[in-house]
């Protein structure tokens, strides 16, 4: 069993994302379009019998308990047989708080590669029940296919949008998802859609206008992308992404990009780096 690989951890992109209302327990029910991209957090494991699980290096102002990467890793515990114990190693890649997913990725491709050391047998749906608790886009990441996610984003349904070529910028700035989802300006009426209606609608974020509101940062790197091609925001964080249909494009106004933006040429995946590792293990 391979224990030197790389576990690639994905970013993922909401290419939509629309707020249909609040539950009586406080959680929103949405409707998006989750697409991946090849820009990943990498995670090696060296599984062992010491019954413990370190991480390396340690995130700054992050206690080990909380990162998601360690609470997946022990919620896997009680399916095990033996002192299951691993040694995982981080090559952090994805911002924090930029809305492309990194501690949801980190933590399905945890739970996904320790069920493959550890030998444990879960399928990818239960991995996504493991995850759900951990947070709604944890599944996603489990399954590793596009999807139109509802509910609270645990519901999912196939989808194959364009495999485009995106510029992904990222502001100088951290957004919490919770503190969109409790601000007062927050757009929470968007009517409902059938999934044809949702695939061929102009696509716009529900959180972006108070986003924008809230953080200059953010506005001016829209402000900045939407001349050249559509922008707009990704999940609730931070970043923002234009979209190209060729590489060529994207490279072409990357040139053009002024010295104060950070920004990537990236590329649209419906089948993520996660299930392309997957499928080379099997045999």
């Amino acid at each position: 069993m391979k224990t030197t690989l790389r576990w690639p951890a994905p970013a993922k992109l909401n290419l939509f994302l629309y707020i249909n209302g609040q539950r009586p327990d406080g959680y929103h029910e949405l409707q998006t379009l989750f697409q991946f991209i090849d820009l990943c957090d990498y995670l090696t494991f060296i599984p062992n019998n010491s019954d413990e699980i370190t991480i390396s290096p340690e995130i700054k102002d992050l206690d080990v308990q909380d990162n998601l990467i360690y609470k997946a890793a022990m919620l896997l515990k009680p399916f095990t047989k033996n002192k299951a114990g691993a040694d995982i190693h981080i090559e952090k890649n994805l911002p924090m708080g930029g809305g492309l997913g990194g501690g949801s990725s980190d933590a399905a491709t945890t739970l996904v590669a320790l069920n493959y050391y550890w030998q444990l047998g879960l399928s990818n749906q239960k991995l996504s029940e493991i995850g759900l608790v951990l947070g709604a886009d944890v599944p996603i990441f489990v399954h590793g296919k596009a999807a139109i996610a509802e509910g609270v984003g645990e519901t999912l349904s196939p989808a194959s949008p364009t495999e485009n070529h995106y510029l992904l910028a990222i502001p100088n700035c951290h957004i919490s998802t919770p503190s969109v989802f409790k601000d007062k300006q927050l757009i929470r009426n968007t009517p409902k859609r059938t999934h044809q209606e949702l695939m061929v609608k102009k696509w716009t974020n529900d959180c972006e206008p108070c986003v924008k509101n809230k953080h200059s940062e953010v506005a001016k790197v829209i402000d900045c992308l939407i001349e050249y091609a559509p922008t707009r925001l990704t999940g609730t964080g931070a970043c923002v992404f234009s979209t190209f249909d060729t590489a060529e494009n994207a490279q072409k106004i990357l040139s053009k990009a002024p010295h104060w933006l950070t920004v990537f040429k990236t590329k649209g995946l419906n089948n993520s780096p996660l299930n392309e590792l997957l499928t080379t293990l099997k045999p």
